[in-house]
């Protein structure tokens, strides 16, 4: 090399400049993302310029932050609006995986044994057993997962939450104790153990619920009922919470108007739940070839969306056939005032979800709150705030 060719870096010498290993330089330049200035046709050695410690310091700062290398050659190399498409992009994943990653840490620190620790709190009596009659109806008889037929009971953040699943809705009660203290706890009890303990919980003005290691008894008026304990692991409820995005779209309807809507034939497949202006439109249908498949559990048809989420697509009551022949026959469409928000929805249920989660509701009206088609839709009393259900969304056969 001459005294005029511009100053060239051994690979060493880069490498300690720009904090990356030699091994890594090679890699970047098999790759294509950071070919060296001068490749030796003799000794195969690579050389670097001084002027490339810019984007090696940025490729390394990249792939720090796990920005995978297709997305690393479009921020170096493409334009800029991309750059900052893909970064976003890459951002809201990582932000995703982080809080799926904290909700299951917890989980398991809640679901650890706990030995000889003490914890307890005083709720009012009638509002304990009104949380046991919302959240039991979400329970499951299961013989193969039985965990699906208790009630998750959790004391702590200055909270006691009652909560059941059956993997196709999700009920949790909230109950804000007058007194708290001791340990974070979680226990699982049988929700036919809860039921019959809800009349005398009612009777009382105030229950304290206590959990003594393996342990846990509810006291009130004196009088102490033992609760036995069910050995399992919960389903993560709230790492499916956390997956849930801002809702689009928000419906407030009647709640008995619309669980009488659902309720206006025995027979029904599936429902179909559209904004309509003003309104809901609600219609009734009942599929020849059995029921809907739950939205997003692997269930199939012919083609189409899982679940119809805007208007362009056909109205899966109104296609009168599937696309395999199967006739559908739909009752009249039912309308109801309600107060919409979010673009034009059309979306379907299982009645035999979604009218529990009515049922078990309080006051004249019912919130429903839609983040994506797929994901489940959280169904809330607009007079009491510390109850959520959240309900799976179905695809009918005949949208798949």
């Amino acid at each position: 090399m001459d005294g005029n060719a511009p100053q060239l870096l051994s690979i060493s010498a880069f490498a300690r400049r720009v904090g990356l290993a030699p091994s890594a330089l090679r890699f970047y330049d098999d790759c294509g993302v950071l070919p060296p200035a001068h490749v030796d046709g003799a000794s195969g050695y690579r050389f670097y310029q001084p002027e490339q410690e810019k984007r090696a310091v940025l490729l390394r700062e990249l792939r720090e932050a796990d920005v995978p290398l297709p997305d690393v050659a479009v921020v170096l190399d493409g334009p800029r609006e991309q750059a900052q498409r893909v970064l976003h992009a890459h951002l809201r994943r990582m932000l995703d995986r982080t809080e799926r990653g904290r909700s299951a840490i917890e989980e398991i620190l809640r679901s650890l044994p706990v030995t000889g620790s003490h914890a307890e709190a005083r709720v009012g009596g009638a509002e304990l057993a009104s949380a046991i009659r919302q959240v039991v109806p979400a329970t499951a008889s299961d013989e193969g997962f039985p965990v699906l037929g208790c009630v998750l009971v959790e004391l702590g953040d200055g909270e006691v939450r009652l909560v059941a699943t059956d993997r196709y809705r999700l009920s949790i009660r909230v109950l804000h104790p007058a007194a708290m203290h001791g340990d974070p706890r979680q226990i699982l009890v049988r929700a036919a153990d809860l039921v019959e303990i809800g009349p005398w919980a009612a009777r009382n003005a105030e229950v304290t619920v206590e959990v003594d290691g393996g342990a846990a008894r509810l006291r009130g008026a004196g009088e102490c009922r033992v609760l036995p304990l069910f050995e399992g692991r919960f389903p993560s409820y709230r790492e499916a919470l956390s997956v849930l995005g801002p809702p689009e779209h928000r419906m407030i309807v009647d709640r008995l108007a619309f669980r009488d809507a659902l309720l206006s034939r025995g027979d029904t497949s599936y429902v179909t739940v559209a904004t309509a202006g003003d309104g809901l439109a609600v219609t009734i249908v009942t599929a020849g070839d059995g029921p809907a498949a739950r939205a997003g559990t692997g269930g199939t048809a012919t083609g189409g969306s899982a679940v119809c989420a805007g208007m362009g697509g056909p109205d899966p009551a109104a296609s009168g056939a599937a696309a395999d022949g199967t006739v559908s026959t739909a009752s009249e469409m039912i309308r109801l005032e309600a107060i919409c928000s979010g673009p034009p929805l059309r979306i379907a249920f299982d009645p035999a979800t979604l009218i529990p989660a009515l049922e078990a509701g309080v006051g004249p009206d019912v919130l429903l709150e839609v983040s994506t088609a797929i994901n489940p839709v959280i169904v809330r009393s607009a007079d009491q705030g510390s109850f959520t259900t959240l309900v799976m969304p179905v695809a009918p056969p005949s949208l798949g």
